[in-house]
């Protein structure tokens, strides 16, 4: 997501069981397949160590979601503990976010399963993240003033720093797109410090599915388009220090991650070094550009990177295509109410019984009320009592 990260900031780890029939309490670490787990912050991967009680391992490791003919997953034979796994940060359904305090964490979710072929009660998944510092930001100064003789002072201008982000919608209301679907509206902003020294142009975009199975050029190295349909043109600020670009959600049909790199050239404002941003990407002008930059120096770039997941529109709903971190979230999200599924299936069985009873009860009133008006009707007085006689028919012998 940065252009440079920095060794090992923070490290953490979340233990949790992949099947939740038996679950543990999550802060437990001493499980029949780990019994002891670290995990080291590498500049390009992040390394797992895993003991294991009887001291062999065999099973397999992988990202979760990707244990199906996936590269990332791999296979311990006879393997003696401990065992060593190293998570790429860049694929395998590694995603990133930026921090608020500055720097960005890495994040993903492997399962172990002591199995080389079969999915079993277990396996375990363990939720690990690193913290990196994108650049440094102490700056030190030494002057030497205890001798008379004239000191050059050389005055250098920090680089700046550069980042990716991918919103969804308008990238005004500051949504970072993390869970998306085919279609949905993007923007993708790549953006260095605001100063006055330096500008940027993005080139040589490409969207990778971080299995090292497939990618796509998006951007060529002069900063045009490749296919307009996919994405466009990037829109560049005033000062130079960002640039935009609206596309739709996309992704490759075997996988739900998908990973975008550019290439971020910094040049001078001055003496006119940035007049190619933006680029002119008509086929005469590119041509007499680059007979203009034959012989020219190389610039100064920097790689930078950001993922999202992109689901199909009936699994968007699904908890599986959501990540721990995401769910976890969700949870902590003050205006929602959580339930566990046995506490809201005794509650539903409670308000049935309920509505049951109170069913019975006015069946029975109803009933009670027809059996009253019917003893009304047969045992009230009538008009005419005694015996009755019909003189119309009498007669006298």
């Amino acid at each position: 997501m940065t252009g440079t990260i920095h060794p090992t900031i923070f490290l953490s780890i979340t233990l949790f069981l992949y099947i939740e029939a038996a679950q543990l309490p999550r802060s437990s670490t001493t499980l029949e397949v780990g019994q002891d787990v670290r995990i080291e912050c590498n500049s390009n991967d992040i390394g797992v160590s895993i003991s294991t009680k009887s001291g062999l391992f065999n099973g397999m490791i992988y990202p979760k979601g990707l244990s199906k003919n996936s590269s990332c997953m791999v296979e311990f034979y006879h393997q003696h503990s401990p065992v060593h796994y190293k998570l790429p940060l860049r694929s395998c359904n590694t995603m990133s976010t930026e921090l608020f305090e500055g720097g960005v964490e890495y994040f993903n979710t492997i399962v172990v399963q002591p199995h080389r072929k079969l999915v079993t009660n277990q396996g375990r998944g363990f939720h690990i993240s690193c913290r990196y510092q994108t650049r440094d930001k102490t700056i030190t100064n030494d002057v030497d003033v205890s001798t008379m003789e004239p000191t050059t002072l050389f005055a250098t201008v920090p680089m700046p720093g550069c980042t990716m982000k991918i919103f969804s919608g308008d990238p005004l209301d500051r949504e970072v797109a993390e869970n998306v679907k085919i279609g949905d509206p993007l923007t993708l902003v790549v953006s260095i410090d605001d100063q006055s020294i330096y500008g940027l142009k993005v080139s040589d975009c490409l969207v990778r599915d971080g299995l090292g199975w497939g990618e796509q050029r998006l951007i060529d190295s002069e900063g045009c388009p490749v296919d307009a349909e996919i994405m466009g043109m990037f829109q560049y600020s005033s000062n130079l220090t960002t640039a935009r670009v609206h596309f739709q959600a996309h992704k490759f049909p075997y996988t739900a991650s998908v990973y975008y790199q550019c290439n971020v050239r910094l040049c001078l404002k001055a003496d006119n070094g940035c007049s190619d941003v933006p680029p002119a990407c008509n086929e005469e002008r590119r041509r007499r550009k680059r007979n203009d930059d034959d012989g020219e120096s190389p610039a100064t770039t920097i790689e930078v990177y950001s993922g999202l997941y992109v689901n199909e529109a009936t699994e968007l709903g699904s908890p599986d295509q959501l990540d721990l971190v995401a769910r976890e979230k969700a949870l902590d999200d003050p205006n929602n109410i959580c339930i566990s599924q046995r506490h809201f299936a005794i509650g539903i069985a409670i308000a049935g019984l309920i509505l049951m009873l109170l069913v019975v009860a006015a069946f029975l009133i109803l009933l009670a009320r027809r059996r009253s008006r019917k003893d009304i009707s047969t045992t009230g007085s009538s008009i005419y009592s005694g015996p009755y006689t019909n003189t119309a028919y009498s007669h006298s012998s």
